[in-house]
């Protein structure tokens, strides 16, 4: 189908965003890489009659280490994370993550402002932002605030962000040396959104878990903080049947739809082995 017809703005700087914004209010849609909203306006299921692009903002690009976090601009690709030495070196989860993001065409366009704006639980960086305890920068008429990832997302394409807000920029703690971390993501083919995904991070001190942090994508309307899951192991080796429990708490949580890629047991089942997937691997990444 053919979009409904809009005017189009490309503004250089956040402030100019902002009054475009204030200017049409609800008849305006933000655009990032576009890769969610183009198809909703193709589809007619979104019919904005202002699209302001945030392309040409180059402040809202870019990867710099700030005291001891990454902070990460929302206009910022997937390729650029893909390929930045500093998240190697310093968050090497979000580079894994990255790299499951559906295709090399997407992740030259696709912006992780614009995935994790959306709020679709489908997203893989919610839940990425989850496990590594991120921060939200959302910049508006009232000046700046900033919102933990944790509570952000409020349900399926409902986040924190107030009308007249942009997300500028993310903020990661640069995870403790040692850690280890994982992604571990089931989909039927390149492209796809999970039917099921787990995010890990880990540390340990002594042969058992110090810290971990479990967070889980597209089983639920929301990306999912296995709290509870992450909390039992705290004080163990990471052994079979540590893994297990972890993995049952976290299938506890899951409330997966139904679709194409599954029934609801399916997914829940599959949240848990991506689950005891991930904390395999980051153990075996971890310095113990």
């Amino acid at each position: 189908m053919i979009p409904h017809g809009f005017e189009y703005h490309a503004p250089t700087s956040v402030p100019d965003a902002l009054a475009l914004l204030a200017q049409y209010g609800d008849e305006a849609k933000l655009l990032a890489g576009g890769h969610s909203l183009l198809p909703m306006m193709k589809l007619r299921f979104a019919e904005p009659a202002h699209l302001i692009d945030l392309g040409r903002i180059p402040g809202l690009r870019g990867i710099a280490q700030v005291g001891n976090e990454i902070h990460i601009g929302a206009m910022t690709t997937e390729n650029d994370l893909v390929w930045s030495p500093l998240l190697a070196e310093k968050v090497p989860l979000l580079v894994e993550g990255a790299r499951w993001i559906s295709d090399p065409q997407v992740r030259y366009k696709g912006t992780i402002g614009g995935d994790i704006s959306h709020g679709d639980p489908g997203n893989d960086h919610p839940a990425l932002m989850l496990a590594l305890d991120a921060s939200f920068a959302l910049k508006g008429p009232g000046g700046e605030r900033v919102v933990k990832a944790d509570g952000f997302f409020l349900g399926l394409y409902s986040t924190l962000l107030e009308p007249g807000e942009i997300l500028t920029r993310i903020q990661v703690p640069i995870p403790a040396p040692g850690s280890g971390w994982a992604y571990q993501k089931l989909k039927r083919k390149v492209g796809d959104f999970a039917t099921a995904a787990s995010a890990v991070m880990l540390r340990m001190r002594g042969g058992k878990v110090a810290s971990a942090r479990i967070a889980l994508t597209n089983v639920g309307a929301t990306p999912l903080n296995a709290i509870a899951a992450a909390a039992s192991l705290l004080g163990k080796p990471i052994d079979e049947a540590s893994v297990a429990e972890a993995a049952r708490l976290a299938m506890e949580i899951c409330d997966p739809s139904p679709d194409q890629r599954g029934d609801a047991d399916y997914k829940r089942a599959m949240a848990g082995e991506m689950t005891r997937r991930a904390l395999l691997s980051a153990h075996s990444r971890a310095a113990t």
